[in-house]
């Protein structure tokens, strides 16, 4: 292959990024540091589907079990309005004691402490509680705290406690406990339980280093079909996710209901799964600042989600009026000033300066039917949107598969509009297909219209590996070649594809409802798949413009980074055989003088896989000379930096 002199495209800042939704545990249980599940006694235990309806069962005791004691979830007089119910607890003797399963339970690092916290209200109650952590029967942290139990007027108000537990040494599969030291009734709500080592208090710190070493150019959130709901009152509003913890609404998890069938009689294996929205918009907000990401958030467009619901809200309805303020309302927060109602709440939740949003996404895989009447309702969204905030940048959507009819509707629509002003910024699209796909349609995007651009937010490579399990094995080596061979094709196109996440993001092992996923953990470990290499290798080794090829034979691109005045090739052999591949350069690059930094990818074969604590497949980096013959081994993705400057 020859590198040429011609200069192509730029290639955006934002061309990488990521993708966050609570699929699979990944912010309830995952990227959210909180280690106690269901700690406020609100779940859910979930039945039903899109033909007989969905129906949640209150749960409040799930994750929650007691020796010695009876507990009751009750209502009557909660800590917040928003949350009614808590947990009474009552002994006829001192010693007994409730536990929190804490997702299959808690992993403690030695020398970490964990901030606790909870409210109390001693209904017949005066003495003291052991709060602390057990592990195969043995207590190897606990506290003793003393209980207040009256006000100076004899009112029993609840009262907020808080304290540090520091483990000495590693604890796995423990689980936390409150114990009842004397006869009596205690109410408890609101518990806690965070490493003092969590980023900004809020991110499990592991995972959030994780993506921070993606170097994200942007990050989408929070969905995916939760932005929908399966039901609409189920969807995600951004409102009931501001303000005091205490007061934030309890909704459940569309992907609850993943899997429901007859045969397990509309009840799946994650009934109980939750949405405590620990992490909401504002935390959202943050986690692209500590990041170094622009935000892209996506709501919904009075459409429940078209796979699992009937569920809509007509286009004469005046409730569709509610929809379009959600919209304002969150450009108002992330943007306001103090002045303004929500940039009041933003300053109010301590970040007085604006978050500087530039772009929202208009709905998640919607698509047209004469019922949902999709693009009525986007162009409706986009007008009243572009009233009051006409820079905001507005991602389109075109359904959840590429090629399809109505994905081929999607784009007539939106042509259709383009003479109209900021009508669309780029129409997101999303394909989950086998690796031969994207290895054999590198040129997808090679002859699309440059006019408005495409976000190619959701994509991975599905490999067959024998089992439906939703385990770390299905993020083979084979599919992240593919995802890198599609990637060089979206790359060198970089003036139609402006913006590119894999999905889903990540997933808590034993808690998937989908795999593949990029990152995989457990309550301890996080495991980087191949995929998740390929991505960063291509996020780390992004160039400033496009580098024309001649008789490129494999998947490739070049670019050109001006800062370290090096040429950038990237080079993907899928196949079982090595190659060997000429380089050469156009006679008005000045190369050769330097070695090349070679960052390869590979692994023994195309199952190869990686496990926690086990990685594998991981990136190796070396000196060459180059030009030549560059030899690349099989099942390899390659980045080769080239010291060169024009003559």
């Amino acid at each position: 292959m020859k590198i040429t002199n011609q200069r192509g495209a730029g290639i955006p800042k934002e061309f990488m990024g990521l993708f966050i939704e609570d699929i699979n545990y990944a912010i309830d249980g995952g990227l959210y540091a909180q280690l106690l599940e269901n700690r406020n006694f609100e779940s859910l235990d979930l039945y039903g589907s899109k033909e007989c309806g969905y129906y949640g069962k209150h749960d409040g005791l799930f994750a929650w079990s007691g020796d010695g004691l009876r507990l009751e979830v009750v209502q009557g007089s909660p800590v917040s309005e928003n949350s009614p119910h808590y947990l009474r607890a009552a002994g006829a003797q001192g010693g007994g004691r409730f536990q929190n399963g804490a997702y299959g339970g808690l992993c403690l690092r030695s020398g970490v402490a964990c901030q606790v916290s909870f409210y109390a209200r001693c209904a017949r109650y005066q003495g003291s509680i052991t709060v602390g952590v057990i592990q195969d029967g043995a207590v190897p942290l606990s506290e003793t705290v003393p209980l207040r139990p009256t006000d100076a007027d004899g009112w029993n108000r609840w009262v907020k406690y808080e304290l540090s537990l520091c483990p000495e040494t590693e604890i796995s599969g423990g689980q936390f406990f409150v114990q009842l030291d004397h006869p009596g009734t205690v109410e408890f709500d609101w518990f806690s339980m965070l490493p003092e080592d969590a980023v900004l208090g809020i991110f499990r710190r592991d995972l959030a280093e994780a993506l921070k070493a993606l170097r994200p150019g942007f990050l989408r959130f929070p969905g995916g079909c939760i932005v929908e709901g399966n039901t609409l009152s189920n969807r995600y509003r951004f409102q009931d996710t501001l303000g005091p913890m205490e007061d934030r609404k309890f909704n459940w998890n569309r992907w609850a209901v993943e899997g429901n069938s007859e045969a397990n009689r509309q009840h799946g294996a994650f009934a109980h799964y939750g949405q405590t929205y620990g992490v909401g918009f504002y935390e959202y907000f943050l986690l692209c600042e500590y990041l170094g990401a622009k935000p892209l958030p996506v709501l919904g467009v009075g459409l429940a989600c078209q796979y699992q619901s009937y569920e809509r809200i007509e286009l004469e309805d005046p409730l569709i009026q509610e929809y379009i303020q959600d919209y304002l309302d969150l450009i108002e927060f992330a943007n306001g000033s103090q002045k303004t109602r929500w940039g009041a709440v933003r300053c109010r939740m301590g970040h007085p300066e604006p978050f500087g949003l530039e772009m929202v996404g208009v709905g998640n895989e919607q698509w047209e039917t004469p019922e949902s009447r999709f693009f009525e309702r986007y162009a409706l969204f986009e007008r009243e949107i572009h009233r009051v905030y006409p820079d905001i940048k507005l991602i389109g959507t075109a359904g959840p598969e590429l090629d399809s009819p109505r994905f081929q509707a999607a784009w007539k629509f939106y042509r259709e509009n383009e003479g109209k002003r900021d009508f669309v910024y780029a129409v997101d699209e999303h394909s989950y297909s086998k690796p031969e796909w994207f290895l054999t349609h590198c040129d997808y995007f090679d002859h699309v219209s440059r006019e408005t651009k495409v976000f190619f937010g959701e994509y991975a490579a599905h490999a067959d590996i024998g089992t439906v399990e939703k385990i770390p094995q299905r993020n083979t080596l084979e599919s992240a070649l593919a995802e890198a061979a599609f990637l060089t094709g979206m790359a060198r196109n970089s003036d139609a594809v402006v913006m590119t996440c894999y999905a889903p993001l990540l997933a808590r092992i034993g808690y998937a409802q989908w795999s593949p996923n990029l990152i995989w953990f457990d309550g301890k470990r996080v495991c980087r798949t191949p995929s998740y290499y390929v991505q960063q290798m291509f996020a780390e080794n992004l160039g400033d413009y496009n580098i024309g090829i001649a008789e490129g034979e494999i998947p490739c691109q070049a670019s050109y980074d001006a800062a370290h005045r090096e040429l950038v090739l990237m080079l993907v052999n899928g196949t079982g055989e090595s190659k060997e591949i000429p380089v050469s350069f156009d006679s008005q690059w000045d190369v050769g003088k330097e070695p090349v930094q070679e960052i390869l990818l590979t692994g023994e074969g195309r199952k190869d896989c990686n496990l926690p604590g086990k990685e594998t497949v991981q990136p190796a980096v070396r000196r060459l000379s180059l030009p030549g013959t560059y030899r690349m081994p099989p099942f390899s993705f390659a980045v080769l930096r080239i010291p060169a400057v024009r003559k």
